[in-house]
Parts: structure tokens; sequence; C-alpha cells
């Protein structure tokens, strides 16, 4: 692709892993209501939740195959029908479940990921992206180890996709406000109780809205190179305040942090700032390979990048950008 024009998502065949997840079905009604592709394929193990997103879902581009990422010569069937672009949401994501369960989530997570990438590159697919987390930055716990080492998969796969082959590019944003597995239903939940457990009173957050998540995935789709690691720029919250936004009556019950988190989370890692570029809207971290087009400098969609300082690092504790409790609860009203 020529320097300056956008990849296109109309009339392509667009296939979604862990497509019935609260990201996959945001992503899925975008798709078809802004970006005429041709086809969608849903591609996740779970058939209640295929049968249930189908009736909300009730679209005849839609399709929907039972599958798990672990199984690569289903996931090559499945892309070998025409598949032009894969947008990797399955995961493993939960904490605590991935301390438990180690060996579950490097299979999903590690293993299931290199499966995308081996059968993007025998299926003619044009572009992956994989979304991240932030805790695969300088990672404490297992689930932001795996997701680590997938962001190293994906980005380093370039460097083996044949001419013409697939780009692959990685978006990494922080805690989506209201998905499954959310903090703030877990809390809702409990408004009832009269009393929400915090797990310390100075813990931060990014927070990024599911639909916020979703166009920050179609723009990188459009201009990525193949390499890219994009951060979006997003406000930070203090959990606990977040805890008073949702019930500003409950009383509040320090419980202590879960074995695998920490007080802060980091999406741009002091170690990569020296390949970091900063942008209006967002922050690319490039590969510091040589294969990487560096011919094109650090200018996407028109936009000049500007190198961050050396000692930069983007931390949820020290960021300039905080939501405020009202911008929250426009939000999740």
């Amino acid at each position: 692709m020529k320097q300056g024009l956008r990849y296109n998502l109309k009339d392509k065949t667009v296939l979604v892993t862990g497509g019935t997840g609260s990201f996959g079905k945001t992503f899925i009604k975008h798709l078809l209501e802004h970006e005429a592709p041709r086809k969608i394929v849903v591609y996740s193990r779970d058939e209640l939740k295929q049968f249930e997103m189908a009736n909300e879902i009730n679209s005849p581009l839609v399709e929907y195959y039972i599958g798990d990422i672990r199984d690569l010569n289903r996931l090559t069937r499945v892309i070998k029908k025409g598949v032009n672009v894969i947008v990797h949401a399955a995961a493993l994501k939960q904490v605590p479940t991935a301390e438990f369960n180690p060996m579950e989530c490097i299979r999903t997570n590690i293993l299931g990921g290199d499966n995308v990438i081996s059968a993007a590159m025998d299926c003619g697919v044009e572009r992956v992206v994989a979304l991240s987390t932030d805790k695969a930055s300088n990672p404490m716990n297992l689930y932001g180890a795996t997701k680590l080492c997938s962001d190293k998969l994906f980005i380093a796969a370039n460097q083996l996709s044949p001419k013409g082959g697939p780009q692959f590019s990685v978006v990494r944003y922080g805690n989506v406000i209201g998905s499954r597995g959310s903090v703030i239903p877990f809390f809702r939940e409990r408004m009832s109780t009269g009393k929400l457990p915090i797990t310390d009173p100075g813990m931060t957050r990014f927070w990024i809205s599911l639909d916020e998540g979703v166009r920050m995935v179609v723009h990188s789709l459009e201009i990525m190179q193949g390499g890219e690691i994009f951060v979006p720029k997003l406000p930070s919250m203090k959990v606990v305040d977040l805890a008073r936004a949702i019930c500003p009556e409950c009383e509040l019950e320090t419980i202590g942090i879960r074995p695998g988190e920490r007080l802060y989370e980091v999406m741009v890692p002091m170690d990569e700032a020296a390949n970091t570029f900063e942008f209006k809207n967002y922050y690319i971290i490039q590969p510091a390979f040589h294969w990487h087009n560096q011919d094109r400098g650090n200018v996407y969609d028109g936009e000049q990048g500007t190198p961050v300082a050396g000692n930069y690092e983007y931390r949820s504790d020290t960021n300039p950008d905080w939501m405020t409790t009202e911008q929250l609860r426009k939000v999740i009203d």
C-alpha cells in the first residue's frame, strides 16, 4: 500500500476470533453499520453465545463457526474460505484464573496466537490485528506475560511473512468500561449489599469504552504498515473513585491486591521509549528490526509523529489525563 492511502474494509471478509465477546459484538455491529464488508466470520468456542449473538445480530453477512484457536487445522479450514482480515480477540483474560491455570493460559494466548499467525500466512490473509492489554507491558502476572509473548509473536511474524503476504500489528489498550469481566458490572451487582470491595485506595487504571476500542482497531487496520503496536491515549481513574461514581452511598471495603495485580498499569514502558512516537490521539511503538520500513519514517495517515523522550513511560498513575466521575457516568449510564 502506498503511503497516504488507507486500507479499506469495504467488500473484505473479516474474521474475528473470540467474536462473541464484548469487543467482538461491538466491532461486528460497527462493521455492519459503517464499513460495508463482504462477509464477517465469527470464530469462537461457545455455541450458546453464538446462538444468542445470532439472535441479537440477525444479518446474512455474518457466519458463525465453532472452533478453538488451539486447533490449527480447524482454524485454517475456516480462514481458507476467503478471509482477508483477521482481528484476533480470543484470549483467556482473567488474571487470577491464569495464575491458577498457567498452562491453559499459555496454550490459548501464546500457542493459539501462533496458530492464528500460521493460518494467516498459509491462507492469503492481507492484514491481522491482535488485541493486547496494558498488562503486557513489564508484566508481573502470567496473563500479562502470555500477552507480551503473543505481542512479540505477532510483531516478529512480519519478517516471516512472504512477499505480498499478511501484515501483522497489535493494538494495546487498557480496561474496557462495561465489558464482560469488567469491575463495573461487578460493582453494580454488589450495590444492593451497600458495600463495595476495592483492592487498594491508590490503585489506578487506564479506561476505554468499547466504541473507542473498536474505532482504534479499525483505524489501525486502515493505516498499519506491519510491526507496530498502537497505543491509544486514554484517561486514568482511581478504582476508588470509580466505585464512588457507581455507588456514592456505598461503604468501601479495602480487601488487598489479588495475586498478579499491581497498583498502576503501563502501556508504553521506558524500555520501549526509544522506538515510540507520539501522535495526536495515540502512540505507535515501532519494531526495532531492520525489516521494518524505516524509509517511511514516522508518518501515519498524513500525521508526523514525535519521538518521545528516552526516559518516557506512559503510566496510569502519572497520566496527565484523568476521567471525572461525571464523564464516567455519561459512558456507563
